[in-house]
């Protein structure tokens, strides 16, 4: 079987031999101006790729609400066994603007 080597002793080794290579002192040619321009660069706000990210962003927690939403409206709905209509509680909505007695001015 293969032994595994010590951390610790890995760990020396590693440093030892980054100390004997120390780092270069020369920058390649241009990278400084590079590296300016690319920082000055003006990028324009792009409006559509910022909403379709925000969009993206919100779509858990809408679906999170919608969901917690809808097990509230059913929850509602149920009341004691009895299903509550929906249907005839739209209907009753909309029939009591006809139903109204006209307002006089």
């Amino acid at each position: 079987m293969r032994e595994r080597m010590n951390l610790v002793e890995l760990q020396q080794k590693l440093i030892a031999s980054a100390r004997s290579h120390p780092p270069g002192d020369t920058v390649p040619l241009g990278f400084e101006h590079r590296i300016l321009a690319r920082l000055r660069a003006e990028h324009p706000l792009d409006f559509w790729s910022g909403l379709a990210a925000t969009l993206w962003r919100l779509a858990v927690p809408g679906l999170a609400a919608a969901l917690v939403l809808g097990v509230w409206n059913y929850a509602t709905v149920v009341k004691g066994g009895a299903e509550v209509s929906l249907a005839a509680d739209l209907e009753s909505t909309v029939y009591a603007v006809v139903d109204a007695p006209a307002e006089t001015l």
